[in-house]
């Protein structure tokens, strides 16, 4: 399933909101945190591997004379 670089940075975005605000309270709490934390490590590879891909062309825009 190929996303854009868009929906990774959100996705990445929604995922750091979820942990910045997590309190761990008990061994469920735990496990969701681990699971956040590998769903950021890897949406952060798939940011890394976006970048380096090439980028989409645009048309250029004509110059005014």
């Amino acid at each position: 399933m190929a996303m854009s670089r868009r929906t990774v940075e959100t996705l990445l975005d929604l995922v750091e909101i979820k942990l910045s605000s997590m309190q761990v309270l008990d061994r469920e709490d735990a496990r969701e945190l681990a699971q956040l934390e590998n769903c950021r490590r890897d949406l952060l590879a798939m940011r890394a591997a976006l970048k380096g891909a090439r980028p989409i062309a645009r048309p250029a825009i004509a110059e005014a004379s």
